[in-house]
C-alpha cells in the first residue's frame, strides 16, 4: 500500500516519519521506496529517505529541486523555473510500478502553492492515496490538526491516523492533553506519540496504515 505524509507546518517532522515507517516495512521484507517530489533549499531531506530506500537514486526519488528555501512556487519564481505537475506524477508512477509500497512526502503543510493555481494538497488528491498527518506536539497543535483535517477531507481523501511527534524533551501541560483528546476532537485514530530521539515506529502503527486495502480510496 501507499501512503502520502503531511505535516501541519514545515518542520514537525514528515521526514524523520517517513524514514522511520519506510525502515520498518523493509526490515520486514517489504520492498518500500519514499518518495519527495519537490525540495528547496538542501536536499537533505531526500538524502535521508534515499539512504533507507529500495531505491536509492536521489534523483529518482526527488525529481524537483529548487536552491532558495521557500514555497516551491515562490522559488520557481525567483528561478524562473516552473514545476510540472506531469512530472510529479510520473515519477510517482515509475516508483510504484517497483516497489510494494511508496511512501510520498509532501512539502510543507497541506496548502503549500506549487506553482500558479497548483497546490501540494491537489497534488494529494491527483494521487488519491490515504494520507497520514504529522503535527509537532506543541500549544496551538489541535488547532492545526484539525484545520488540516478539514482541508484533506475536503479534497475527498481519507486521513488515516495522525502521528504527534514531541520536538522537545520537556512536556507542558498542552503536550500531555492533546494526546488524550485528538481522537474524539477530530475522528481520527491517533496512531503514535513519538517522545523526543525515538527511533521506531511502533509495529501496530503500520499493522493499520499499510494492511491490504487499509484507508484506501484511489490509486
Amino acid at each position: 500500500m501507499n501512503l502520502f505524509v503531511t505535516g501541519t507546518d514545515t518542520g514537525v517532522g514528515k521526514t524523520y516519519v517517513t524514514r522511520l515507517l519506510l525502515e520498518s516495512l523493509r526490515s520486514i521484507g517489504i520492498r518500500a521506496t519514499g518518495y519527495k517530489p519537490i525540495a528547496c533549499g538542501d536536499r537533505d531531506d531526500a538524502r535521508d529517505l534515499a539512504a533507507v530506500s529500495a531505491c536509492g537514486d536521489i534523483d529518482r526519488i526527488n525529481p524537483v529541486h529548487f536552491k532558495t528555501p521557500v514555497a516551491p512556487y515562490v522559488a520557481g519564481i525567483i528561478e524562473s523555473r516552473t514545476v510540472d505537475k506531469d512530472v510529479l506524477l510520473a515519477g510517482y508512477r515509475s516508483l510504484a510500478a517497483e516497489n510494494s509500497s511508496v511512501i510520498v512526502e509532501g512539502v510543507g503543510g497541506w496548502e503549500v502553492p506549487v506553482s500558479a493555481g497548483y497546490r501540494i494538497s491537489d497534488f494529494a488528491r491527483d494521487l488519491g492515496l490515504p494520507v497520514l498527518l504529522v503535527a509537532g506536539n506543541k500549544l496551538g497543535a489541535l488547532n492545526h490538526i484539525l484545520l488540516t483535517i478539514d482541508a484533506i477531507r475536503a479534497k475527498g481523501l481519507i486521513c488515516a491516523g495522525i502521528i504527534l511527534n514531541q520536538l522537545e524533551d520537556e512536556l507542558d501541560t498542552a503536550m500531555i492533553t492533546n494526546k488524550g483528546v485528538i481522537e474524539d476532537l477530530s475522528g481520527v485514530p491517533l496512531l503514535d506519540h513519538l517522545i523526543h530521539g525515538q527511533d521506531f515506529i511502533d509495529e501496530d502503527v503500520i499493522r493499520s496504515l499499510f494492511a491490504e486495502g487499509a484507508g484506501s480510496t484511489a490509486s
